[in-house]
């Protein structure tokens, strides 16, 4: 793993939104990961602000969302393809049609998980993959536990995740409990990953994915067998890291 620490969070989404600036230059067809949640809101605040200054163009790139709730239709507030097209979506030139994101109200979602995977080895696979990382160590929706030869599949949310995204609802009820997400086999099929992971609450996860062992109870450990890793963490993010034995 290549891992930088940055000053802020404001400073590692900078980073991170040029490194993916950076690949669609070199490469307009890249098929780029992309994650929701809070962490890369500003990464791609940053990508919009170089789109609209004329330095990047999306209209020949492909992108991939690592998950979505089951449950929520596009466009419910909390789903992520609602997070995605008021972030990201919405502000670029990409091309509706080269928007994928898993759908959460497939009547099917094993067949959907099957049909998602199909469309991404179709597309050549993931040139590059931007991953947040769970403060229980997960990537995607891979829970602790999760196989790491999985591929796009449905998944059970643990109490943990659950109770993480519960502040993004008027009721912590309205959670979804199960979700579709890339599995870790179909993440470690990128060409690249960029991890971004801001805050001290995902310190302990941050330790266990870089200081030990791989383990399937740390997903995000996994990550250690990739060739091509980049971790970009702000400094609260990075503390218990300093003391890896």
């Amino acid at each position: 793993m290549n891992i930088r620490v940055f000053d802020n969070e404001a400073q590692a989404g900078q980073a991170a939104a040029l490194v993916i600036g950076a690949q669609i230059v070199k490469n307009p067809d890249s098929v780029i990961g992309l994650a929701t949640g809070s962490t890369p809101v500003l990464a791609y605040q940053e990508l919009v602000r170089l789109t609209k200054q004329g330095i990047l163009d999306w209209n020949r790139v492909t992108t991939f969302n690592l998950d979505e709730y089951l449950g929520l239709s596009g466009d419910h507030e909390q789903s992520y393809r609602a997070f995605m097209m008021k972030n990201l979506f919405g502000k670029v030139n990409i091309q509706p049609d080269a928007i994928h994101i898993p759908d959460g109200m497939a009547k099917d979602p094993e067949a959907a998980s099957l049909a998602y995977e199909r469309t991404i080895n179709a597309r050549g696979g993931i040139d590059l993959q931007l991953l947040g990382l769970g403060r229980n160590g997960h990537i995607g929706f891979n829970e602790p536990g999760s196989f790491f030869a999985t591929r796009t599949h449905v998944v059970d949310l643990t109490e943990d995740t659950i109770n993480a995204n519960a502040r993004f609802f008027a009721n912590p009820s309205d959670v979804p409990r199960r979700a579709m997400t890339m599995g870790i086999g179909t993440i470690m099929q990128a060409k690249a990953i960029l991890m971004l992971v801001t805050g001290a609450e995902k310190a302990r996860a941050v330790r266990g994915m870089v200081c030990n062992p791989v383990d399937p109870q740390c997903p995000g450990s996994v990550l250690q067998l990739h060739a091509n890793v980049t971790v970009f963490l702000d400094r609260p993010a990075a503390t218990a890291m300093y003391h890896c034995q």
